[in-house]
């Protein structure tokens, strides 16, 4: 069912007033259960996605897809998309990749695929009356579908930090895993740095995208040899734990062996964001069996920092109500029963729906999990709709779920993969993953063959999502 060009002006209210920089997915800025400029009632829909990011936009597809009398609508703050996966390739200097390669606009989906989109800041979640509330007016909704992706806690990290200290770390040392001004000011940063050391951190617990700080460690690492600029790229690991270890590693110690350098276990304590400097203790366990450790207290200068702090599912979470895990991730509990033993339904309410970065399954917060998850939940949410029952179970198990590639190199192109099987793990969705050799006459990871995969996926991706 096409839209009408009234409706599409109506709904999808693509205006610069309402679009922020700091993220790709739904709007915060609200304490829980506010309901801030209700305004008037803009409509209801049959179903209301909060989120147009990699999981959101594939709901609304899937679901027009499968009926096209379905009454679909997003709410996102942003008036355009930009991708973070893939968005590596662009501080690491890929010929052909560029701030323009990542951005897309959402007019064009909504054109193409009829569903409807509302560029607001959500503002306040009322379930019992099943409505959202955002700065442009009240929508209502049958079915709500929450696909808002992370945020940082800065303040859970770093609690004696003022808020004017953690805007300062935001403009200064953009952490750029959530879309928008953070991923300009990266590239503005790497793209026109001098001599000197870049540091990335990683942080503990859930983030978004595991291999992402590594693969970009590599990439500025590339950039950093074409361009002929002195200096190392430090990784400051909050635990030991590498994704795709031993790919990276190998590509480090082959390609980058003077510039590459990770340091495990290493927890922040300070920055002086005007001095550029670092402090940190680092903890050095004898063994497996030592617990404790020898922590040192280092202070180690910078020219450029990527600042990744603890990743949160975005505060839309909090707002809904909906029951979350205790951790400092904060993810939403998903239902299950004998019928139904894995949903992408909220354990708090049938009426909602969780994708992406903030479902508790225990499966890998990456662009390729968004799209597989968010096909799933679409079919749930239809079955329902049409009355009858689903099973995301009967999916599983399912190989090649998630398929993630890291750009390692430049010249030649290469890149690394690791590849997800998802099944049925008691309650969630569980995953295991391997990581194959690309090349296997010469027994490496990398390869010129996965890169262009990289590029075909991606390619096919943005394909997937707005045509």
């Amino acid at each position: 069912m096409n839209i009408s060009r009234r409706d599409l002006l109506k709904f999808a209210g693509l205006s610069a007033a309402a679009a922020a920089v700091t993220g790709c997915t739904a709007a915060t800025g609200a304490t829980p259960g506010a309901q801030g400029a209700v305004g008037k009632m803009l409509g209801k829909h049959q179903v209301v996605i909060i989120g147009g990011g990699f999981g959101g936009l594939t709901v609304a597809k899937e679901l027009k897809k499968i009926d096209p009398k379905f009454d679909v609508a997003i709410i996102e703050k942003n008036d355009s998309f930009m991708s973070c996966p893939f968005s590596n390739c662009n501080l690491g200097g890929i010929k052909g990749v560029s701030l323009s390669t990542l951005t897309h606009d959402y007019s064009q989906a909504v054109e193409k695929n009829g569903y409807g989109m509302l560029t607001a800041v959500v503002t306040g979640i009322d379930r019992a009356n099943k409505v959202v509330y955002t700065s442009k007016g009240s929508v209502g909704y049958d079915i709500l579908v929450l696909a808002p992706g992370i945020d940082y806690n800065y303040k859970g990290q770093f609690p004696t930090w003022s808020d004017a200290k953690i805007a300062k770390a935001r403009r200064a040392a953009p952490a750029a895993l959530v879309p928008g001004g953070e991923h300009v000011a990266l590239d503005r940063m790497v793209k026109n740095m001098e001599d000197g050391d870049v540091v990335i951190t990683v942080p503990a617990g859930k983030y978004r995208c595991p291999p992402a700080p590594f693969e970009r460690a590599s990439m500025i690492a590339n950039f950093m040899k074409n361009e002929g600029l002195k200096g190392k790229v430090i990784i400051l690991n909050e635990t030991a734990e590498v994704a795709k270890g031993a790919a990276f590693k190998e590509t480090w110690k082959e390609l980058y062996p003077d510039v590459v350098v990770h340091q495990d276990n290493c927890k922040i304590v300070d920055v002086d964001f005007d001095k550029k400097e670092i402090t940190y203790v680092q903890t050095v366990f004898a063994n497996k069996e030592d617990t404790e450790g020898v922590k040192t207290t280092k202070t180690l200068p910078y020219g450029i920092f990527n600042f990744i702090p603890h990743n949160m599912s975005n505060p839309v979470i909090e707002m809904s109500g909906v029951a979350t895990t205790p951790d400092g991730f904060k993810k939403v509990k998903m239902a299950t029963s004998p019928e139904k033993p894995v949903s992408f339904q909220t354990a708090t309410d049938a009426s909602v729906y969780a994708v992406g970065d903030v479902v508790g399954h225990a499966i890998p917060p990456s662009g390729q999990s968004a799209i597989w998850s968010g096909k799933e939940c679409a079919k749930e949410v239809a079955h329902v709709l049409h009355g009858k029952s689903y099973s995301v179970a009967s999916a599983l198990p399912y190989k090649s779920a998630n398929v993630c590639y890291s750009m390692v190199n430049g010249n030649p192109e290469e890149a690394i993969m690791v590849n997800h099987e998802f099944m049925v793990a008691g309650p969630v969705i569980g995953s295991k993953g391997s990581v194959p050799k690309g090349d296997e006459a010469n027994n490496k990871f990398r390869s010129s063959g996965l890169a262009k995969a990289t590029h075909d996926w991606y390619k096919g991706a943005m394909r997937d999502l707005f045509n």
